[in-house]
């Protein structure tokens, strides 16, 4: 708790005049024993003026935030309220032309208020896949997810993701969960990828009834697809495209839907979103779209560049400032 000066004066007549004691009063009043002396001191050296609140200190420093940049921060903080603050911070550097930290941003937006509690708990996996992929099309994740249209009953979803850049290859809302659904999908994959036969990847799947069936075995072999699945209730074996069905149904099932196009548009407007909009912090801040089509490297190496530009002039920045306030320090004494 922060005491004015007239409040401080008072306490020290306080002290002063009680018959119970210094300590005694101190504790009655809540004051902390050294705080008060410290008070007494300054009393004592300046009289009332010494009570006064200390100025802010008036050092600069190199690497403070021009004022400018902080509003620009809430500004785009408000006009974006979907991003978090680390995706906030990737976006201005990317789109702004200059570079702040995730912790900078958060920090200026907490002040402001603008930094709320998670609505929802995040999962994560308890394991990871052991097979870590290297690169794009050496594995795809896919799996099914379910939405109720009301009137209509339920639909289910089907996707293909790429394991490595988490790209959202293709998707298809079916009325059934069948082999001959995951077959459609694949296939629009495979069209959309334009792998030829040698350079197909593996699959990974759950052990669902549609993926365990003679059928899709027949299919995976024809089109030279190696079929992985998941253990047995494990479905952390298959993390990456779970999480993906949560981050979905958060924003998708905000909503009701009243016929399958309502909720193939939303669907179809959250992967745009998601394949080439939101920064994954597991792909060093870079979206799906940008690792899967190769353009990653350019982009870490442009981040660099916007870094250095903007850490170099903050430092001439700094220098030209104290180089003002001392030649005006001068003049002053001449």
């Amino acid at each position: 708790m922060r005491f004015s000066q007239q409040e401080k004066m008072e306490i020290i007549r306080l002290v002063e005049n009680s018959e119970l004691g210094i300590k005694r009063t101190l504790i009655n009043l809540g004051i902390n024993k050294s705080t008060f002396y410290n008070w007494y001191a300054r009393y004592h050296e300046h009289g009332y003026d010494g009570l006064a609140p200390k100025k802010p200190s008036q050092r600069h420093y190199w690497n403070r935030i021009p004022d400018q940049e902080r509003e620009k921060v809430v500004e785009l903080a408000l006009e974006r309220p979907e991003l978090s603050s680390r995706e906030l911070a990737w976006n201005i550097t990317d789109n702004e032309g200059w570079y702040i930290s995730e912790s900078s941003v958060y920090r200026i937006l907490k002040d402001r208020g603008l930094i709320s509690p998670p609505t929802h708990d995040v999962i994560k996996a308890a394991d990871e896949f052991k097979d870590k992929t290297g690169s794009i099309n050496e594995l795809w994740q896919t799996d099914f997810t379910y939405f109720k249209v009301i009137a209509w009953g339920w639909y289910y979803l089907s996707t293909v993701m790429d394991d490595y850049s988490r790209y959202i290859i293709s998707w298809e809302l079916c009325k059934n969960m069948k082999s001959d659904d995951v077959e459609r999908c694949i296939n629009d994959a495979l069209q959309r990828a334009n792998l030829k036969k040698h350079e197909r990847p593996k699959l990974l799947s759950d052990n669902g009834s549609c993926y365990v069936s003679t059928e899709l075995a027949k299919y995976l072999d024809r089109a030279g697809i190696y079929h992985v699945r998941g253990r047995v209730h494990h479905p952390q074996t298959q993390g990456k495209i779970e999480r993906y069905h949560r981050s979905m149904k958060n924003v998708i099932k905000l909503d009701n839907y009243y016929s399958p196009e309502e909720l193939e548009k939303s669907l179809a407007e959250f992967i745009e979103y998601y394949n080439n909009e939101r920064y994954h912090e597991s792909l060093d801040n870079l979206t799906p779209a940008d690792v899967f089509f190769g353009r990653d490297h350019q982009i870490l190496k442009q981040r660099k560049e916007v870094k250095y530009r903007t850490i170099k002039q903050r430092r001439i920045n700094f220098m030209n400032r104290k180089l003002k306030i001392s030649q005006e320090n001068n003049k002053e004494i001449a």
